[in-house]
């Protein structure tokens, strides 16, 4: 994520100023167990706040102090939602993507109506912590009525609406300070209408998150003034549904409509850090963690515990990304793609014509903001899935500029991995494989050197995190994993997270 020169000009500031009730929080969590689930005699609470609508490239130019000190003393991570055909940005599928920690392609939350929503499934993180520890004490207060009546279940302890932001926070902060709230979530509304009023570069815009700046300051004061504080251990989360147009709207594709956030402070969050593979998806797991309850495979999170994610090797190779070649439609400056693989992995282009677009020619590497904005409306937003710096194959990007005969053909391969000969393993690695042509995708392996084998194919459209189990032949000792692309101006293959498990 880059942080302009004026931010990080007032995240310093905001160092320097200590809000002391962000402070106390920062404070108090640091004496606190940084393991995952584990906070000694303190009990684990936590509130999570989301401000409908609001875009974090205007966070620059607000007046937020409140905020800009917790991203100054806890993490701070921007991601990219998902845009159609999986759903439109708007506030039904991100406010249920947050609660629930699955993307809309699970919970099936499309629009505002909440049509063939399956929160029976994938329920929000309240009722997940009702059902796992029903003594804890769940409150959830918004100022858009769904949010509390519908992707928040009668489970929850508490769910209540306010008539408008500021009675929304009331109400908030008198829970907080009257009852037992174990875990809390507020939703702010107010940005998200000077968004669609006035546009996200607007004056009443900026004024409005200057305004839920305040509410946010009131909220941690209720939670710093807790008679029990002291004993207690706060996690403090910030997230957004979805961004807005600097005209104003959301719903579409743009970079702006489609950035979130999430800010995290408490233990384990390094002062002023800065991640770029953390998703909103990821809020309704860490919760459920914090609170000590163990986030179980079968419930198919896509969001994971942040912390307990480390970087993949195609992670390592932000640094050394490039800024465009061919593609002319990006900005100049943005760097966002390489072709030269992270150590111990190879691409063999023995197949491929010469030519096509540079950026594209065979497997690459590269950002979801420089990928997806090389061509809007093609399916390349809905890579939900992929964090960070992820491999892709292209060959309708690619086939965008003149190149000798023949079809797209290339094949990454992953470092010899270690296995036991005899015994079963796992790969597993992110996958969306989009068809629009013919095309074809064939995961091999190969043991000790030898020809690879067929482990997996795809002949139509995937989006989901593989899992393919498999035993391996007596007597081997090492496995690679070849993952090949061969396309005719088709669409794209992402593969991202690649383990090997024993």
């Amino acid at each position: 994520m880059h942080l302009t020169r004026s931010l990080r000009a007032a995240l310093a500031a905001a160092v320097a100023a200590t809000l002391p009730l962000v402070a106390a929080v920062q404070a108090d969590a640091a004496g606190s167990s940084d393991t995952a689930g584990t906070h000694g005699a303190k009990r684990p609470k936590s509130l999570v706040i989301g401000i409908d609508g609001a875009t974090f490239a205007a966070f620059d130019k607000a007046g937020m102090p409140n905020i800009k000190n917790l991203m100054a003393t806890g993490m701070t991570a921007t991601s990219n939602l998902y845009a159609a055909p999986m759903a439109p940005t708007s506030s039904g599928p991100g406010w249920s993507s947050i609660a629930t920690g699955v993307w809309p392609d699970k919970h099936k939350v499309v629009d505002n109506a909440f049509t063939g929503a399956d929160f029976a499934r994938y329920p929000d993180y309240a009722t997940r912590m009702e059902a796992a520890a029903p003594a804890l004490n769940t409150l959830v207060v918004g100022t858009w009525s769904p949010v509390a009546t519908t992707v928040f279940g009668p489970a929850t302890d508490t769910r209540l609406t306010g008539a408008d932001d500021a009675d929304t926070t009331a109400k908030a902060v008198s829970r907080l300070a009257s009852t037992d709230a174990d875990a809390t979530f507020v939703h702010l509304d107010e940005v998200d209408g000077a968004g669609h009023s006035y546009g996200a570069a607007s004056p009443t815009y900026l004024n409005a998150l200057t305004t839920a700046d305040a509410r946010v300051g009131k909220l941690l004061q209720a939670v710093t003034s807790r008679p029990a504080y002291g004993d207690e251990d706060w996690l403090i989360m910030l997230t957004a549904d979805h961004g807005h147009t600097d005209g104003g709207g959301h719903g579409g594709n743009s970079q702006q409509e489609r950035q979130t956030f999430v800010i995290a402070n408490g233990a384990g969050f390094a002062p002023g850090s800065v991640r770029h593979d953390v998703k909103v998806t990821d809020v309704a797991p860490t919760v459920l963690d914090h609170a000590g309850i163990t986030v179980d495979p079968a419930w198919r999170l896509d969001g994971e515990v942040i912390g307990a994610a480390a970087p993949d090797a195609f992670d390592t190779l932000r640094p050394s990304l490039r800024t465009r070649v061919d593609e002319s439609g990006l900005p100049s400056t943005r760097k966002g793609w390489t072709n030269t693989p992270p150590s111990g992995w190879t691409i063999d282009n023995s197949a491929m014509p010469t030519g096509g677009v540079t950026e594209w020619r065979g497997w690459s590497f590269a950002t979801d903001e420089f990928w997806t904005n090389a061509a809007l409306g093609q399916g390349r937003e809905t890579n939900v899935r992929a964090r960070d710096v992820f491999a892709l194959a292209d060959s309708d990007e690619w086939d965008d500029k003149a190149h000798g005969a023949g079809q797209f053909d290339s094949t990454l391969i992953s470092p010899a991995f270690a296995v036991t000969g005899g015994a079963p393993a796992t790969v597993s690695y992110a996958t969306h494989y989009k068809v629009d042509g013919p095309q074809t995708g064939d995961v091999l392996i190969s043991y000790d050197g030898g020809a690879p084998q067929p482990l997996k194919s795809y002949r139509t459209d995937v989006n989901t995190v593989e899992r393919i189990a498999f035993g391996v032949p007596a007597g081997v000792t090492s496995a690679r994993l070849h993952f090949r692309y061969t396309g005719t101006n088709s669409a794209f293959w992402t593969v991202d997270r690649v383990s090997l498990t024993r």
